[in-house]
């Protein structure tokens, strides 16, 4: 279970004095990367919005990284979680499309206690437009690639190393994630309900995409 995940029963009051600390530093952390800079804040300055100690910001986070792709993180357990729950009968594409569409359809309330919409979209643009969180965005998107094609193919009974088509099915599929988040970074509609929408949008074209002659406009 990662840290982002609130899931099982209703925690106690010490889990839920631990939890509003933990969502504390992360929202001042996001606040204060987005509004001047990620490399020109200091944990100090993290701390001392929250009035804590580095001590208990180290005790949550293991580095300002870590805070900045922590929503992200949340999100896509989440997605993991709900796509183990998929009926085994449904097609790779199907399932990842359902697992996604629970996903966000849960996630809006989960993440509207831990920071606003607003903030989780200019997280995600100062990401974009910072080389280093950037690269490192890059290289978590790697590794979800990888555990989500291991579930798909555990699902389906293939060997990877010699089956290409879990690699294929989610190297397609993620890259119409990524597109539709970054237009909905850009929409005038920031909400959880236009991404979906988006998504399921540019989902609905996906494999029509793939397979059809689009000068004679006739699937192959």
């Amino acid at each position: 279970m990662t840290h982002g995940q609130r899931t099982g029963p209703r925690p106690g009051l010490r889990e839920r004095k631990k939890q509003r600390t933990r969502d504390a530093l992360l929202r001042a952390a996001l606040e204060l990367f987005t509004t001047q800079g990620y490399e020109r804040t200091t944990v100090d300055e993290i701390v001392e919005a929250v009035d804590v100690s580095q001590r208990t910001f180290f005790r949550y986070f293991a580095s300002k990284e870590e805070t900045t792709f922590a929503v992200q993180e949340m999100i896509e357990s989440r997605f993991i979680d709900e796509l183990r729950r998929r009926p085994a009968a449904e097609a790779p594409l199907e399932a990842m499309r359902q697992a996604m569409m629970s996903a966000w359809a849960g996630i809006g309330e989960t993440l509207s206690e831990v920071v606003s919409i607003d903030l989780y979209i200019r997280m995600y643009q100062m990401v974009e437009s910072t080389p280093d969180l950037f690269a490192a965005h890059l290289q978590r998107g790697v590794a979800m690639e990888n555990q989500v094609v291991e579930l798909i193919a555990e699902r389906e009974g293939l060997d990877v190393r010699t089956d290409p088509r879990p690699r294929v099915a989610v190297a397609a599929f993620s890259s119409v994630i990524r597109v539709t988040g970054q237009l909905w970074g850009r929409s005038p509609d920031p909400s959880v309900e236009s991404l979906r929408g988006l998504t399921q949008e540019y989902l609905d074209h996906l494999v029509p995409a793939l397979a059809s002659d689009w000068r004679r406009g006739e699937v192959s």
